[in-house]
């Protein structure tokens, strides 16, 4: 009987990765019902693949590495973008139905710094949602999976070096615990570390937390992606404006109506989302407001084109065909995260990682958009491929002393967000930063809840990072270092160890 193989987390990379090990006997965690609670439901954009005449995995590389600033592995990018077809068309036997034309080819769109259209998507703004609703039934009719719903990991289990499984706690507040001979977590990522984000409750940062306090490597904790066009009517989450309506001519305006991108990049609204980003940012900072302007290029087609946009418009009394959108900057994902390499392997044995909790060195500075979902199936496929072949025996977990559940504390989550909102944000500086350490250092102190410190130790690890990086890159921009600096063109690695040790330097000063 094979050893048991364990995934954490019901996003897109846990149920493909699960599915990929079918008939391999696998073991299922989820904190919310499958499906829900997972960003990768709320995708509006696709799945980013080059499949069109024209196109080829090297355009779709080089497109990656510019908008990466510098950081990017273009290796790991350009084996993933050759598997881009193949995962395509699993998606699509697991019964993904990808938009196509009268013909029945694939219809794709273009995105922000995309190159050619080599979007798939699915009822133009549903891709998400659709993938997920095909992989949940795909799941639950597959007899190897076992789904434990209900559970939130807040522990690794560690035997000799080893990760072995996790302790979880269930909806009836007790810690049980889950051995396994690997464990895979695909917990998706920290959006809900920031008062203004486009993640769903989940999106915590807790996979990350749980293995960075265990002694796993963390790359690139400091590129953290806002995206530019979420929708501002004071909603948690904020609903999103997909780029996809940029992508197909809607423009950014300001009060006065005037284009302002136009000035601020040769590509305008098409232009890597950090630098759209700032260019929203700067108009709200100055008190111009900002708002996407769909009138013209999109008009009485919204409603069929972009169905998701334009029902959460309707509902705050927007009618985007002759209205244009108010938007903010808002977190919408971590290119940073639990270090793996091309096979999705961390720096634990035992433990891989796949999604936005991993990072694999694709996204570098700045996320190319649509590539995270192509990427969380490319790396659960692969790590589905690694396992097969697994035959570790299953650990027998340590003696533990099963806490009861402690109360949560919504109260210090909501300053935390507030502090990493105000300091961590679209624009950073030294100060701030600091300020933001020695905030989150306070509130540890008073912390109890499993969740509560784990979203502290994560926000750690992003504002260390941060403080190190003395130059603006890619979603990383400070403005006491405002220009890349050419000797910082690489990844960071660090621990959580090490975030600690500039926290408590910082104090200190």
């Amino acid at each position: 009987m094979p050893s048991p193989i364990l995934i954490v987390g019901g996003g897109l990379a846990g149920l493909f990765c699960a599915l990929k090990l079918s008939p391999r006997p696998v073991t299922l965690l989820a904190s919310a019902p499958i499906g829900q609670g997972a960003s990768s439901a709320w995708a509006q954009g696709g799945v980013a693949a080059a499949m069109s005449e024209g196109d080829s995995p090297e355009k779709h590389t080089e497109d990656t590495v510019i908008a990466g600033a510098g950081t990017v592995d273009r290796q790991v990018v350009l084996d993933m973008a050759r598997e881009a077809s193949d995962r395509i068309h699993d998606l699509l036997a697991y019964g993904v139905p990808f938009d196509r034309d009268l013909e029945g080819r694939l219809l794709q769109s273009r995105e922000a710094a995309h190159s050619e259209r080599r979007i798939v998507r699915v009822k133009g703004d549903a891709a998400g949602k659709a993938i997920m609703e095909a992989l949940v039934a795909a799941v639950h009719r597959t007899p190897s999976i076992t789904l434990r719903e209900g559970y939130t990991a807040e522990e690794l289990i560690v035997e000799n070096g080893r990760v072995g499984g996790v302790y979880a706690r269930g909806k009836d507040g007790l810690l049980q615990a889950f051995p396994a001979a690997a464990t895979v977590l695909a917990t998706g990522g920290i959006g809900q570390l920031y008062r203004v984000t486009t993640n769903p409750p989940e999106a915590r940062g807790l996979g990350l937390a749980i293995a960075a306090q265990v002694g796993a490597i963390i790359a690139d904790a400091e590129f953290v992606q806002f995206h530019p066009t979420a929708i501002d009517i004071g909603r948690d989450p904020a609903p999103l404006a997909t780029e996809a309506l940029r992508g197909d001519g809607a423009t950014l305006i300001n009060s006065a109506g005037e284009r302002f991108m136009l000035a601020i990049h040769p590509d305008a609204e098409l232009a890597p989302r950090d630098i759209v980003a700032r260019g929203v940012f700067a108009e709200l900072a100055a008190g111009r407001g900002a708002y996407l302007d769909a009138r013209a290029a999109i008009g009485p087609e919204f409603p069929h084109l972009f169905p998701t946009v334009y029902a959460s418009c309707v509902s705050a009394g927007i009618d985007p065909v002759t209205t244009p959108i108010p938007v903010s900057p808002a977190e919408h994902y971590h290119m940073g995260g639990i270090a793996t390499d091309a096979r999705g392997q961390t720096s634990l044995p035992g433990l891989w990682a796949a999604g936005e909790v991993a990072s694999t060195g694709v996204h570098g500075a700045n996320r190319l958009a649509s590539n995270s979902l192509l990427e969380a199936v490319v790396f659960a496929a692969r790590i589905a491929d690694d396992l097969k072949s697994n035959d570790e025996p299953a650990p027998v977990p340590p003696v533990h002393a099963l806490s009861p559940a402690s109360p949560s504390e919504p109260q210090l989550i909501s300053r935390l967000r507030a502090v990493m909102q105000d300091h961590a944000g679209v624009i950073r500086d030294k100060q701030g930063l600091e300020e933001g350490l020695r905030q989150i250092l306070a509130l540890e102190k008073i912390a109890q809840n499993p969740t509560t410190r784990a979203m502290i130790a994560t926000a750690l690890l992003v504002l260390a990072g941060g403080l190190t990086r003395r130059e603006s890159r890619g979603g990383h921009f400070r403005a006491d270092f405002t220009a890349p600096d050419p000797a910082q063109a690489s990844r960071s690695m660090t621990t959580l160890a090490q975030a600690r040790r500039i926290a408590a330097a910082v104090t200190l000063a």
